[in-house]
């Protein structure tokens, strides 16, 4: 009951990883904040939910099912009445929602640039010494890499935030990529060797964002969630989820984008490439707020007419024996 005693603690539903329980504890925060009723002690509840991606770690997720991997096992619990709110981070989050669900609030976006964590000081990819193991599980990172640097051996890694920098530091690869939101949460700024420009990595659709996520006909959590939720993230992301749902991509795909407002007006950039870097395809374009879905659509729609229909197509990848991408790490077109 808004304003009132509540029946039985709203409850939060969340992966386990460190990152995601800060996610957790942050909406939860913010919504004793906002509400009074929600401060009371015992009033909210955190229900951590073990998912596939947390579960499968030692093969990339576009093996074992792509995007979804880390949402359905608390989507399922969203729909079953286990829990009220999901907290994700929105990059995880396909841009089809299962049906009966919506995305409720969006939360103040982090800085969605991508850092390069290396053994040794650099400025950026650039500076990375010739045929250095860069260590990765995201095709989008891999393909960028590659068009940047061709000569870079692209590894596979996984793992939580901690787990890839202990990666790093025990020599499994000479550098990694990792989102600085994810670092800045985690009071791990520090750890960034770089920060990489959008033009020499832009980042994946909504990274930095936190979305939370209800049922379609929960009227009561949607109120509480209200004032967490931030208009400008809002525009950005929708633009954004937009451009995704309109290449109809999933974690197999190379696809970035990045959405920023200048002025009053939503500037939307996105890039699709190939797997093995050698083909990459950019557009840009602004709109009105109001217009954010539509920008993104058409952004989108130009993508996906200017790239060859076969990278949309399914997996079909291998990895060369020297150079580019190691076998079975990352995937690569082969046709």
């Amino acid at each position: 009951m808004m304003g009132g005693v509540l029946a039985r603690p709203l409850r939060i539903g969340t992966r386990g990883s460190k990152l995601a329980l800060w996610q957790a504890a942050e909406t939860a925060r913010l919504l004793a904040a906002a509400h009074p009723a929600l401060a009371a002690p015992g009033a909210l509840e955190t229900v951590v939910i073990r998912t596939t991606g947390d579960a499968v770690t030692d093969r990339p997720l576009y093996e074992i099912g792509g995007k979804g991997l880390f949402t359905k096992e608390i989507e399922a619990a969203l729909l079953a009445g286990e829990v009220d709110v999901a907290v994700h981070s929105l990059k995880d989050v396909p841009s089809f929602l299962p049906p009966g669900l919506r995305l409720a609030a969006f939360l103040v976006r982090e800085d969605a640039r991508d850092c390069l964590i290396s053994q040794t000081p650099v400025t950026g990819l650039a500076d990375l010494p010739a045929a250095a193991r860069v260590g990765t599980s995201s095709p989008r990172r891999a393909a960028q890499i590659l068009a940047a640097r061709p000569d870079l051996q692209v590894v596979s890694l996984r793992g939580n935030v901690d787990t890839r920098l202990a990666k790093i530091a025990a020599g499994e690869a000479d550098a990694t990529l990792l989102a600085l939101a994810g670092l800045s949460r985690l009071g791990l700024a520090d750890r960034a060797t770089a920060l990489l420009s959008e033009q020499e990595m832009l980042p994946a659709v909504a990274q930095g964002a936190i979305g939370l996520e209800i049922r379609a006909d929960d009227a009561d959590t949607a109120a509480w969630l209200a004032p967490l939720d931030h208009a400008e993230t809002r525009h950005r992301v929708v633009a954004e989820r937009a451009m995704l749902a309109a290449l109809d991509g999933s974690c197999r795909t190379p696809i970035g984008g990045h959405a920023r407002l200048v002025g009053d007006r939503l500037v939307l950039e996105g890039l699709v490439v190939r797997p093995d870097g050698g083909d990459m395809r950019r557009d840009r374009g602004d709109a009105s707020i109001s217009d954010a879905a539509a920008l993104g659509a058409e952004i989108g729609a130009r993508l996906k007419a200017s790239a060859d229909p076969r990278w949309f197509a399914g997996p079909h990848f291998e990895g060369p024996q020297a150079g580019g991408m190691a076998p079975g790490a990352a995937p690569k077109v082969s046709r």
